[in-house]
Protein backbone atom coordinates (compact mmCIF):
# COMPACT_ATOMS: atom_id res chain seq x y z
CA UNK A 1 0.00 0.00 0.00
CA UNK A 2 1.78 3.32 -1.36
CA UNK A 3 1.62 6.14 1.28
CA UNK A 4 -0.92 7.97 -0.57
CA UNK A 5 -3.55 5.31 -0.09
CA UNK A 6 -2.66 4.81 3.62
CA UNK A 7 -5.86 6.57 5.90
CA UNK A 8 -5.09 9.90 7.08
CA UNK A 9 -3.88 8.49 10.79
CA UNK A 10 -1.04 7.13 9.19
CA UNK A 11 0.47 9.93 8.52
CA UNK A 12 0.69 12.36 11.32
CA UNK A 13 3.86 14.19 12.28
CA UNK A 14 4.31 14.25 15.80
CA UNK A 15 6.58 17.79 15.70
CA UNK A 16 3.74 19.38 13.59
CA UNK A 17 1.05 17.97 15.99
CA UNK A 18 2.51 18.91 18.96
CA UNK A 19 3.02 22.63 17.07
CA UNK A 20 -0.56 23.06 16.84
CA UNK A 21 -1.31 21.52 20.19
CA UNK A 22 -1.44 25.18 22.20
CA UNK A 23 -0.69 26.06 25.76
CA UNK A 24 -2.33 23.19 28.64
CA UNK A 25 -5.51 24.09 29.61
CA UNK A 26 -6.25 24.99 33.76
CA UNK A 27 -9.33 26.30 35.52
CA UNK A 28 -8.45 29.47 34.03
CA UNK A 29 -9.03 28.33 30.55
CA UNK A 30 -12.79 27.04 31.34
CA UNK A 31 -13.25 31.04 32.32
CA UNK A 32 -11.69 32.42 28.97
CA UNK A 33 -13.71 29.43 27.01
CA UNK A 34 -17.42 30.39 28.38
CA UNK A 35 -16.88 34.49 28.17
CA UNK A 36 -15.97 33.57 24.33
CA UNK A 37 -19.14 31.49 24.21
CA UNK A 38 -21.24 34.10 26.23
CA UNK A 39 -20.38 37.03 24.31
CA UNK A 40 -21.40 34.80 21.14
CA UNK A 41 -24.75 34.10 22.97
CA UNK A 42 -25.14 37.97 23.57
CA UNK A 43 -24.89 38.74 19.87
CA UNK A 44 -26.69 35.80 18.39
CA UNK A 45 -29.64 35.91 20.64
CA UNK A 46 -29.90 39.90 19.96
CA UNK A 47 -30.69 38.61 16.49
CA UNK A 48 -34.45 38.07 18.13
CA UNK A 49 -34.72 41.91 20.04
CA UNK A 50 -35.72 44.95 18.93
CA UNK A 51 -34.25 48.47 19.45
CA UNK A 52 -34.48 48.45 22.94
CA UNK A 53 -32.87 45.18 23.92
CA UNK A 54 -36.12 43.32 24.11
CA UNK A 55 -37.58 40.22 22.24
CA UNK A 56 -40.76 41.14 20.66
CA UNK A 57 -43.43 38.85 18.12
CA UNK A 58 -43.94 39.24 14.91
CA UNK A 59 -47.93 40.02 13.37
CA UNK A 60 -49.79 37.85 11.56
CA UNK A 61 -51.17 38.60 8.36
CA UNK A 62 -54.60 37.71 7.50
CA UNK A 63 -53.74 34.97 5.28
CA UNK A 64 -52.49 33.61 8.13
CA UNK A 65 -55.21 34.38 10.58
CA UNK A 66 -57.47 32.40 8.46
CA UNK A 67 -55.34 29.94 7.40
CA UNK A 68 -54.04 28.58 10.85
CA UNK A 69 -55.74 30.75 13.83
CA UNK A 70 -59.64 31.48 13.02
CA UNK A 71 -61.82 29.11 11.17
CA UNK A 72 -63.19 31.70 8.99
CA UNK A 73 -62.90 32.68 5.21
CA UNK A 74 -60.59 35.59 4.58
CA UNK A 75 -63.80 37.51 2.59
CA UNK A 76 -65.80 37.00 5.57
CA UNK A 77 -62.87 38.16 7.85
CA UNK A 78 -62.54 41.19 6.21
CA UNK A 79 -66.50 42.03 6.27
CA UNK A 80 -66.47 41.58 9.85
CA UNK A 81 -63.53 44.07 10.57
CA UNK A 82 -65.95 46.48 7.96
CA UNK A 83 -68.62 46.19 10.02
CA UNK A 84 -66.96 46.64 13.59
CA UNK A 85 -64.48 49.19 13.22
CA UNK A 86 -64.15 48.78 17.04
CA UNK A 87 -62.30 45.52 16.55
CA UNK A 88 -58.49 45.47 15.41
CA UNK A 89 -58.19 46.47 12.09
CA UNK A 90 -54.84 45.54 11.62
CA UNK A 91 -51.49 47.35 10.64
CA UNK A 92 -50.26 47.82 6.72
CA UNK A 93 -46.63 48.44 5.34
CA UNK A 94 -48.06 49.97 2.41
CA UNK A 95 -51.35 52.08 1.24
CA UNK A 96 -54.22 49.07 0.45
CA UNK A 97 -51.54 46.37 1.58
CA UNK A 98 -51.71 43.21 3.67
CA UNK A 99 -53.34 43.78 6.67
CA UNK A 100 -51.05 42.32 9.67
CA UNK A 101 -51.75 41.83 13.39
CA UNK A 102 -50.12 41.29 16.89
CA UNK A 103 -51.12 38.11 18.46
CA UNK A 104 -53.02 40.43 21.25
CA UNK A 105 -55.33 41.44 18.27
CA UNK A 106 -55.66 38.11 17.00
CA UNK A 107 -57.02 37.10 20.59
CA UNK A 108 -59.03 39.93 20.37
CA UNK A 109 -60.52 38.93 17.36
CA UNK A 110 -61.25 35.47 18.00
CA UNK A 111 -62.99 36.29 20.89
CA UNK A 112 -65.33 38.03 19.20
CA UNK A 113 -65.83 35.37 16.76
CA UNK A 114 -66.72 33.07 19.66
CA UNK A 115 -69.47 35.38 20.96
CA UNK A 116 -70.84 36.39 17.87
CA UNK A 117 -69.76 33.79 14.89
CA UNK A 118 -71.39 30.44 13.88
CA UNK A 119 -71.73 28.25 16.67
CA UNK A 120 -71.02 25.56 14.80
CA UNK A 121 -67.33 26.53 14.62
CA UNK A 122 -65.06 26.27 17.49
CA UNK A 123 -63.51 29.62 17.52
CA UNK A 124 -62.24 29.42 21.04
CA UNK A 125 -59.67 26.73 22.92
CA UNK A 126 -61.76 23.31 23.86
CA UNK A 127 -61.40 23.82 28.06
CA UNK A 128 -64.64 22.29 29.73
CA UNK A 129 -65.98 24.45 32.71
CA UNK A 130 -64.44 23.46 35.69
CA UNK A 131 -62.01 21.54 34.45
CA UNK A 132 -57.98 21.60 35.86
CA UNK A 133 -55.26 22.73 34.23
CA UNK A 134 -52.84 20.39 32.69
CA UNK A 135 -49.13 20.42 33.70
CA UNK A 136 -47.22 18.37 30.35
CA UNK A 137 -43.56 17.61 30.83
CA UNK A 138 -41.37 16.99 28.63
CA UNK A 139 -38.56 14.47 29.26
CA UNK A 140 -35.70 12.04 28.25
CA UNK A 141 -32.43 11.74 29.89
CA UNK A 142 -30.77 11.49 26.20
CA UNK A 143 -29.57 15.14 24.78
CA UNK A 144 -30.44 16.11 21.50
CA UNK A 145 -33.51 14.44 20.87
CA UNK A 146 -35.54 17.83 20.16
CA UNK A 147 -36.75 18.26 24.06
CA UNK A 148 -36.69 21.71 24.40
CA UNK A 149 -37.98 22.48 21.14
CA UNK A 150 -40.81 20.54 21.47
CA UNK A 151 -41.99 22.03 24.39
CA UNK A 152 -41.28 25.26 23.10
CA UNK A 153 -43.51 24.77 20.30
CA UNK A 154 -46.18 23.02 22.41
CA UNK A 155 -46.35 26.36 24.32
CA UNK A 156 -46.21 28.36 21.25
CA UNK A 157 -48.38 25.96 19.42
CA UNK A 158 -51.24 26.52 22.45
CA UNK A 159 -50.45 29.90 22.80
CA UNK A 160 -51.31 30.49 19.05
CA UNK A 161 -54.71 27.99 19.68
CA UNK A 162 -55.99 30.78 22.35
CA UNK A 163 -54.77 28.57 25.82
CA UNK A 164 -53.05 30.61 28.12
CA UNK A 165 -49.43 29.40 28.96
CA UNK A 166 -46.71 29.22 31.43
CA UNK A 167 -43.72 27.83 30.88
CA UNK A 168 -41.58 26.35 33.58
CA UNK A 169 -37.69 25.72 32.53
CA UNK A 170 -36.45 23.69 35.03
CA UNK A 171 -32.82 22.87 33.49
CA UNK A 172 -30.28 25.02 34.71
CA UNK A 173 -28.36 25.22 30.97
CA UNK A 174 -31.47 27.72 30.57
CA UNK A 175 -32.34 27.13 26.80
CA UNK A 176 -36.16 27.22 26.92
CA UNK A 177 -35.75 30.31 28.93
CA UNK A 178 -33.31 31.86 26.10
CA UNK A 179 -36.37 31.08 23.28
CA UNK A 180 -38.60 32.93 25.55
CA UNK A 181 -36.21 35.97 25.93
CA UNK A 182 -35.76 35.55 29.50
CA UNK A 183 -33.47 37.18 31.45
CA UNK A 184 -32.49 35.67 34.77
CA UNK A 185 -30.06 36.97 37.24
CA UNK A 186 -29.57 34.43 39.86
CA UNK A 187 -31.61 31.16 41.29
CA UNK A 188 -34.32 33.37 43.52
CA UNK A 189 -35.71 33.70 40.03
CA UNK A 190 -36.14 30.18 39.36
CA UNK A 191 -38.12 27.68 40.85
CA UNK A 192 -35.59 27.17 43.70
CA UNK A 193 -37.09 29.53 46.23
CA UNK A 194 -40.57 26.96 45.65
CA UNK A 195 -38.66 24.03 46.31
CA UNK A 196 -36.40 25.51 48.98
CA UNK A 197 -40.28 27.44 50.51
CA UNK A 198 -41.70 23.67 50.51
CA UNK A 199 -38.75 22.03 52.76
CA UNK A 200 -38.90 25.27 55.08
CA UNK A 201 -42.45 24.47 55.91
CA UNK A 202 -42.25 21.09 56.47
CA UNK A 203 -39.38 22.07 58.74
CA UNK A 204 -41.48 24.88 60.52
CA UNK A 205 -44.02 22.03 61.20
CA UNK A 206 -41.24 20.02 62.46
CA UNK A 207 -39.54 22.61 64.60
CA UNK A 208 -43.05 22.56 66.42
CA UNK A 209 -43.87 19.17 67.30
CA UNK A 210 -40.04 19.34 68.36
CA UNK A 211 -41.48 21.77 71.01
CA UNK A 212 -44.45 20.26 71.98
CA UNK A 213 -42.23 16.92 73.10
CA UNK A 214 -39.17 19.06 74.40
CA UNK A 215 -36.71 19.41 72.00
CA UNK A 216 -34.69 21.66 70.34
CA UNK A 217 -35.57 23.00 66.94
CA UNK A 218 -33.22 22.69 63.98
CA UNK A 219 -31.94 25.51 62.58
CA UNK A 220 -33.88 27.91 59.68
CA UNK A 221 -30.72 29.15 58.14
CA UNK A 222 -31.20 32.22 55.84
CA UNK A 223 -32.13 30.71 52.58
CA UNK A 224 -35.08 29.45 54.21
CA UNK A 225 -36.08 32.47 55.87
CA UNK A 226 -36.03 34.26 52.58
CA UNK A 227 -38.10 31.57 50.41
CA UNK A 228 -40.55 31.23 53.04
CA UNK A 229 -41.55 34.69 52.25
CA UNK A 230 -41.80 34.32 48.24
CA UNK A 231 -44.12 32.53 45.87
CA UNK A 232 -44.35 31.44 42.69
CA UNK A 233 -46.25 34.85 41.04
CA UNK A 234 -42.69 36.43 42.59
CA UNK A 235 -41.07 34.46 39.79
CA UNK A 236 -43.54 34.71 37.11
CA UNK A 237 -41.97 37.02 34.65
CA UNK A 238 -44.12 38.04 30.68
CA UNK A 239 -42.33 37.02 27.53
CA UNK A 240 -42.89 38.67 24.13
CA UNK A 241 -45.69 36.74 23.57
CA UNK A 242 -49.04 38.18 25.24
CA UNK A 243 -50.35 34.64 26.38
CA UNK A 244 -46.98 33.18 27.63
CA UNK A 245 -45.75 33.36 30.91
CA UNK A 246 -42.26 31.98 31.76
CA UNK A 247 -40.18 30.66 35.19
CA UNK A 248 -37.32 30.86 33.86
CA UNK A 249 -33.68 29.19 34.39
CA UNK A 250 -30.13 29.46 35.00
CA UNK A 251 -26.82 28.01 35.54
CA UNK A 252 -27.09 28.34 39.09
CA UNK A 253 -30.56 26.36 39.35
CA UNK A 254 -28.49 23.21 38.72
CA UNK A 255 -27.21 23.81 43.19
CA UNK A 256 -30.74 22.44 43.44
CA UNK A 257 -29.65 19.12 42.71
CA UNK A 258 -26.93 19.60 45.74
CA UNK A 259 -29.34 21.00 47.94
CA UNK A 260 -32.33 18.83 47.97
CA UNK A 261 -31.05 15.90 49.00
CA UNK A 262 -29.34 17.55 52.11
CA UNK A 263 -32.58 18.67 52.86
CA UNK A 264 -34.19 15.20 52.59
CA UNK A 265 -31.42 14.08 54.52
CA UNK A 266 -32.13 16.51 57.47
CA UNK A 267 -35.67 15.73 57.60
CA UNK A 268 -36.36 12.44 55.72
CA UNK A 269 -40.29 12.95 55.91
CA UNK A 270 -40.10 15.92 53.63
CA UNK A 271 -41.87 14.60 50.39
CA UNK A 272 -39.47 15.93 48.39
CA UNK A 273 -41.27 14.83 45.14
CA UNK A 274 -44.74 16.89 45.54
CA UNK A 275 -42.53 20.37 46.32
CA UNK A 276 -43.24 22.03 42.54
CA UNK A 277 -46.88 20.76 42.65
CA UNK A 278 -48.13 21.59 45.84
CA UNK A 279 -45.98 25.27 45.69
CA UNK A 280 -47.72 25.51 41.93
CA UNK A 281 -51.17 24.49 44.01
CA UNK A 282 -51.08 26.80 47.16
CA UNK A 283 -49.77 29.85 44.80
CA UNK A 284 -53.37 29.22 42.79
CA UNK A 285 -50.84 29.19 40.14
CA UNK A 286 -52.97 26.70 37.81
CA UNK A 287 -56.33 28.93 38.28
CA UNK A 288 -54.02 31.53 35.92
CA UNK A 289 -53.50 29.32 33.10
CA UNK A 290 -54.81 26.25 30.93
CA UNK A 291 -51.36 24.84 30.34
CA UNK A 292 -48.19 24.71 32.19
CA UNK A 293 -45.09 22.93 30.27
CA UNK A 294 -42.45 21.81 32.14
CA UNK A 295 -38.54 21.34 30.38
CA UNK A 296 -36.85 19.63 32.00
CA UNK A 297 -32.81 18.19 32.45
CA UNK A 298 -31.60 15.76 30.49
CA UNK A 299 -31.01 13.59 33.40
CA UNK A 300 -33.38 11.84 36.38
CA UNK A 301 -32.57 14.42 39.47
CA UNK A 302 -34.24 15.57 41.57
CA UNK A 303 -35.76 18.88 39.78
CA UNK A 304 -36.79 16.21 36.52
CA UNK A 305 -38.44 14.03 39.29
CA UNK A 306 -40.26 17.08 40.32
CA UNK A 307 -41.24 17.72 37.30
CA UNK A 308 -42.67 14.42 36.02
CA UNK A 309 -44.62 14.05 40.03
CA UNK A 310 -46.17 17.57 38.93
CA UNK A 311 -47.20 16.75 35.26
CA UNK A 312 -50.31 15.23 34.05
CA UNK A 313 -49.19 14.16 30.70
CA UNK A 314 -45.80 13.18 30.17
CA UNK A 315 -44.19 13.40 26.70
CA UNK A 316 -40.74 11.74 25.61
CA UNK A 317 -38.75 12.53 22.61
CA UNK A 318 -36.58 10.26 20.53
CA UNK A 319 -34.70 10.31 17.48
CA UNK A 320 -35.12 6.70 14.73
CA UNK A 321 -32.13 5.63 16.19
CA UNK A 322 -31.20 2.29 17.63
CA UNK A 323 -29.01 4.23 20.27
CA UNK A 324 -32.13 6.54 20.95
CA UNK A 325 -34.72 4.18 21.24
CA UNK A 326 -32.38 2.05 23.44
CA UNK A 327 -31.57 5.01 25.59
CA UNK A 328 -35.80 6.01 26.05
CA UNK A 329 -35.66 2.38 26.81
CA UNK A 330 -33.35 2.82 29.85
CA UNK A 331 -35.17 5.90 30.96
CA UNK A 332 -38.34 4.24 31.24
CA UNK A 333 -37.13 1.64 33.43
CA UNK A 334 -35.46 4.22 35.22
CA UNK A 335 -38.30 5.88 35.49
CA UNK A 336 -40.34 2.71 36.91
CA UNK A 337 -37.33 1.97 39.16
CA UNK A 338 -37.52 5.52 40.82
CA UNK A 339 -41.03 6.12 41.19
CA UNK A 340 -41.63 2.63 42.36
CA UNK A 341 -39.06 2.90 45.17
CA UNK A 342 -40.98 6.28 46.29
CA UNK A 343 -43.77 4.72 46.50
CA UNK A 344 -42.75 1.91 47.94
CA UNK A 345 -40.96 3.75 50.84
CA UNK A 346 -44.03 5.56 51.44
CA UNK A 347 -46.53 3.01 51.52
CA UNK A 348 -44.74 0.71 54.04
CA UNK A 349 -45.77 3.84 56.66
CA UNK A 350 -48.74 4.30 55.22
CA UNK A 351 -49.60 0.60 55.76
CA UNK A 352 -48.87 1.00 59.35
CA UNK A 353 -50.55 3.79 59.99
CA UNK A 354 -53.74 3.44 58.46
CA UNK A 355 -53.23 5.44 56.09
CA UNK A 356 -54.06 6.29 52.61
CA UNK A 357 -51.17 5.10 50.11
CA UNK A 358 -49.25 6.49 47.61
CA UNK A 359 -49.79 5.87 43.85
CA UNK A 360 -48.69 8.42 40.68
CA UNK A 361 -50.33 8.40 37.96
CA UNK A 362 -50.33 9.86 34.92
CA UNK A 363 -53.33 10.82 32.38
CA UNK A 364 -51.26 9.87 29.26
CA UNK A 365 -47.72 9.15 28.53
CA UNK A 366 -46.59 9.08 24.76
CA UNK A 367 -43.20 9.01 23.31
CA UNK A 368 -42.93 11.54 20.28
CA UNK A 369 -40.38 10.70 17.15
CA UNK A 370 -38.39 14.09 16.99
CA UNK A 371 -36.08 14.82 14.24
CA UNK A 372 -36.93 12.40 11.30
CA UNK A 373 -36.11 11.91 8.10
CA UNK A 374 -37.99 9.28 6.07
CA UNK A 375 -36.01 9.16 3.32
CA UNK A 376 -33.19 7.28 6.24
CA UNK A 377 -35.40 6.19 9.33
CA UNK A 378 -39.08 4.69 8.41
CA UNK A 379 -37.91 1.15 8.53
CA UNK A 380 -36.24 2.19 12.56
CA UNK A 381 -39.68 4.15 13.12
CA UNK A 382 -41.84 1.63 12.12
CA UNK A 383 -39.86 -0.83 14.23
CA UNK A 384 -39.98 1.17 17.42
CA UNK A 385 -43.83 1.57 16.79
CA UNK A 386 -44.28 -2.20 16.40
CA UNK A 387 -42.22 -2.37 20.01
CA UNK A 388 -43.61 0.53 21.87
CA UNK A 389 -47.66 0.29 20.35
CA UNK A 390 -49.51 3.30 21.24
CA UNK A 391 -47.31 4.58 23.53
CA UNK A 392 -45.49 6.17 20.88
CA UNK A 393 -47.54 9.00 18.72
CA UNK A 394 -48.01 7.67 15.27
CA UNK A 395 -47.23 11.06 13.87
CA UNK A 396 -43.19 11.89 13.22
CA UNK A 397 -42.11 15.08 13.51
CA UNK A 398 -40.33 15.87 10.27
CA UNK A 399 -36.42 18.00 10.35
CA UNK A 400 -37.47 20.62 7.69
CA UNK A 401 -35.34 23.50 6.40
CA UNK A 402 -37.60 25.80 8.03
CA UNK A 403 -37.15 24.64 11.29
CA UNK A 404 -32.88 24.82 11.12
CA UNK A 405 -33.40 28.26 9.81
CA UNK A 406 -35.36 29.37 12.72
CA UNK A 407 -33.32 27.87 15.17
CA UNK A 408 -29.95 29.76 13.24
CA UNK A 409 -32.23 32.97 14.15
CA UNK A 410 -32.83 32.30 17.67
CA UNK A 411 -36.74 31.91 17.65
CA UNK A 412 -39.06 29.11 17.04
CA UNK A 413 -40.74 28.11 13.25
CA UNK A 414 -44.07 30.09 14.59
CA UNK A 415 -41.49 32.98 15.20
CA UNK A 416 -40.61 32.93 11.63
CA UNK A 417 -42.20 35.59 9.21
CA UNK A 418 -43.14 33.02 6.10
CA UNK A 419 -42.03 36.27 3.72
CA UNK A 420 -38.36 34.90 4.27
CA UNK A 421 -39.72 31.91 2.60
CA UNK A 422 -41.93 30.93 -0.34
CA UNK A 423 -45.75 30.32 1.39
CA UNK A 424 -45.17 26.59 0.45
CA UNK A 425 -41.86 26.06 2.25
CA UNK A 426 -43.48 27.80 5.46
CA UNK A 427 -46.69 25.49 5.13
CA UNK A 428 -44.42 22.39 5.14
CA UNK A 429 -41.97 23.82 7.09
CA UNK A 430 -44.72 24.67 10.35
CA UNK A 431 -46.98 21.65 9.51
CA UNK A 432 -44.71 19.39 11.18
CA UNK A 433 -45.25 21.02 14.46
CA UNK A 434 -48.91 21.57 13.52
CA UNK A 435 -49.16 17.99 13.41
CA UNK A 436 -47.56 17.12 16.52
CA UNK A 437 -49.38 19.96 18.17
CA UNK A 438 -52.80 18.33 16.94
CA UNK A 439 -51.47 14.60 18.36
CA UNK A 440 -51.14 16.09 21.89
CA UNK A 441 -54.32 17.99 21.39
CA UNK A 442 -56.14 15.34 21.03
CA UNK A 443 -54.37 13.89 24.42
CA UNK A 444 -55.59 16.98 26.24
CA UNK A 445 -59.23 16.90 24.76
CA UNK A 446 -59.57 13.49 25.44
CA UNK A 447 -57.86 13.68 28.98
CA UNK A 448 -60.62 16.55 29.82
CA UNK A 449 -63.50 15.14 28.27
CA UNK A 450 -62.52 11.70 30.12
CA UNK A 451 -62.79 13.48 33.41
CA UNK A 452 -65.82 15.40 33.00
CA UNK A 453 -67.34 12.03 32.39
CA UNK A 454 -66.33 10.62 35.33
CA UNK A 455 -67.14 13.87 37.52
CA UNK A 456 -71.16 13.57 36.21
CA UNK A 457 -71.22 9.93 36.47
CA UNK A 458 -69.82 10.59 40.38
CA UNK A 459 -72.72 13.17 40.83
CA UNK A 460 -75.39 10.47 39.92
Amino acid sequence: MSSETLPPYFNIDARLAASELGAPCGTDGFHAIAEACARGREDLSGRGLDETGQKVLRRFSTWEITKYLIPVAPAHFRRVLRQNPTLPQGHSDTENGAKWFTLDEVLKLRAHFGAEGSKAKEYLPYRPEGARAKMVAVANFKGGVGKTSTAAHLAMSAALDGYKVLVIDLDSQGSMTSIFGGKIEDEWQTVFPLLARHYGRHLRRENQRRLDRGEAPQPMDEVLTEALGMGAKDLITKTHWPNIDLIGAQLNLYWSEFQVPVWRMAARGWKLWDALSDSLEADGVLDDYDLVFLDTPPALGYLTINGLAAADILLVPLGASFLEFDSTGRFFDMLHTTFASIEEGENMAARALGRDELRFEWDAVRAVVTRYDAGQQAEMAALIQAYMGRTLSPHRQDFTALIGQAGEQVHGIYEADYRDFNRDTYARGRATFDETYAGFKRLLVGIWHREMAARADAAE
